[in-house]
């Protein structure tokens, strides 16, 4: 599997942390979520998938939480690595980010997750204000 981002650091005890995002066009734009608080970054919305949950059920329940918009036809794109710190949990964390893409259906509600907004993006304003380069990598194979 592909990795973005810095190497692993030797030492440190890194955790598998599975998650699921999703690529959101709509009208030449795609919806992205900014990540107030502590990491202060444009994202892909999506998240952790929990234990015993399947990464389809985690695509829709973390898309609703972070955008309070309704997804369908989610289809897997492909899926890379991160080895990140992840200061919220204290947490050396082997992110593996499933990439889907989806269509954003209808927005039924603000944000539930704290500090997260929603933003519209062109691919050029995306491409730029995305922070992770897996995410930059997924979102450019499918304009």
């Amino acid at each position: 599997m592909r990795r973005y981002g810095e190497p692993r650091i030797s030492g440190k005890p890194y955790r598998a942390r599975p998650g699921a995002y999703a690529i959101l066009p709509r009208n030449d734009q795609v919806l992205l979520t900014y990540q107030a608080g502590i990491h202060h970054e444009f994202q892909l919305p999506g998240g952790g998938i929990d234990p015993g949950e399947s990464p389809i059920h985690a695509l829709h329940r973390e898309v609703f939480e972070e955008t309070g918009w309704r997804i369908a036809q989610p289809r897997f794109l492909g899926a890379f690595r991160r080895f990140v710190f992840m200061p919220e949990y204290d947490l050396w964390a082997e992110k593996i980010c499933h990439i889907y893409r989806a269509f954003p259906v209808r927005k039924l509600a603000e944000p539930l997750e704290a500090d997260h907004s929603v933003h519209w993006a062109s691919l050029d304003q995306a491409m730029i204000s995305l922070g992770n380069p897996g995410d930059r990598a997924f979102l450019q194979t499918l304009f």
